[in-house]
């Protein structure tokens, strides 16, 4: 039987954040850029667009956009939240999870994942992690 591939698409809001900041530190982003990237990041829009396991997340804040489109089960190249470049391998942890490892294209720096997960009440729930520091966000559908 073929396994159901769980809805990621829509536009997501934020409904909780924690340890985003102390991340932030993990990665040695300096106590400004830090304070700004709080602010900003407090109220992010994200769009998921999903084509079977090919999903396209586009993130808007205050101060800047990201885009990442990638494939479950190939390498893409993308970059950690404080922007250095890596290659990350997303996979499916259980059927409605994503687990992503990424390792850095040069240089050296702490070890960096995320998490999606589309949870059974439809939330969406995102972890950040940078060493054994975890930034949890919970979106839900507007």
């Amino acid at each position: 039987m073929e396994r159901k591939i769980p809805d990621f698409a829509g536009t997501w809001k934020m409904k909780s954040s924690e340890n985003f900041e102390d991340l932030l530190k993990a990665l040695n982003v300096n106590l400004m850029l830090r304070k700004i990237a709080v602010a900003a990041a407090s109220k992010p829009s994200v769009e998921i667009t999903q084509e079977g396991e090919t999903l396209s997340i586009r993130t808007s804040t205050s101060v800047r956009t990201t885009h990442v489109t990638f494939t479950v089960g190939q390498e893409f190249n993308e970059a950690t939240v404080d922007g250095r470049p890596c290659t990350s391998f997303p996979r499916w942890e259980t059927d409605s999870k994503i687990s992503c490892e990424q390792t850095l294209q040069k240089g050296e720096g702490p070890k960096t994942s995320w998490t999606r997960e589309i949870t059974n009440d439809g939330e969406l729930i995102l972890t950040m992690s940078a060493d054994d520091v975890i930034c949890t966000r919970v979106y839900v559908r507007e």
